[in-house]
């Protein structure tokens, strides 16, 4: 009776993290995470100052209070009394979405599908102009088996 030796589980998770997908998934958090600061960047020091200059102030201090009276402390930026609701912080998270969604899909989703159909519509042609010569081959080849049983003459065996 033969034993069959399972994988251990070391072997199994490093088979686990050699996979293509695994060191792609990881590039993209990497480069995910380090874009994400810069359009954090982007929001809190221009977007945010640009809407507090039409405004009144930057857009993170826009609130509205539930409880009055809303009292902040300076120095921690909580409430000591009130209940106060956050709605610019709210609004700028919201533009860090946009604006990351609009990247992403500008910069990378949209030329990364372009690329991918044209690759498509190439490999369709070469498939095509494939089946077109191999059709004409074939063509040529009952052209010439055609010829060859012609000259023969009829009544001629293939012995």
């Amino acid at each position: 009776m033969s034993e069959e030796k399972k994988p251990s589980v070391l072997e199994g998770f490093k088979a686990f993290l050699m996979r293509g997908n695994v060191v792609d998934l990881a590039v993209a958090v990497v480069i995910g995470a380090a874009f994400t600061s810069i359009v954090n960047s982007v929001v809190k020091g221009v977007i945010n100052p640009l809407v507090g200059a039409f405004g009144t102030k930057d857009l993170d201090q826009y609130s509205s209070c539930l409880q009055s009276p809303c009292k902040f402390d300076e120095a921690t930026g909580t409430a000591t009394s009130g209940i106060p609701i956050m709605w610019g912080t709210v609004l700028s998270a919201t533009l860090t979405f946009l604006i990351t969604a609009a990247v992403v899909y500008f910069l990378m989703v949209l030329p990364m599908s372009k690329y991918l159909a044209r690759q498509a519509a190439r490999q369709k042609a070469k498939e095509d102009t494939k089946e077109v010569i191999e059709v004409t081959e074939l063509e040529l080849l009952r052209d010439i088996r055609d010829a060859l049983v012609a000259q023969r003459g009829p009544g001629q065996n293939d012995n």
